[in-house]
């Protein structure tokens, strides 16, 4: 089994996603609400285990 090598780092509201070959995506969260430039998909987190998500419209 291979293992994968994954970081993210946090600048402020702001998160830099890197992989093994280098930088992946960046992604935006101001409370509850997200955003990532890879998927370009909204996400709510809602109470408990549950989240919304709403992908992009073509």
């Amino acid at each position: 089994m291979p293992f994968l090598f994954r970081k993210m780092t946090k600048l402020g509201p702001l998160r830099f996603h890197f992989t093994q070959h280098g930088f992946s995506s960046w992604g935006l969260k101001i409370g509850r609400w997200s955003w990532n430039s890879k998927t370009r998909s909204h996400r709510v987190d809602l109470p408990g285990p549950l989240s919304w998500k709403q992908k992009r419209s073509q």
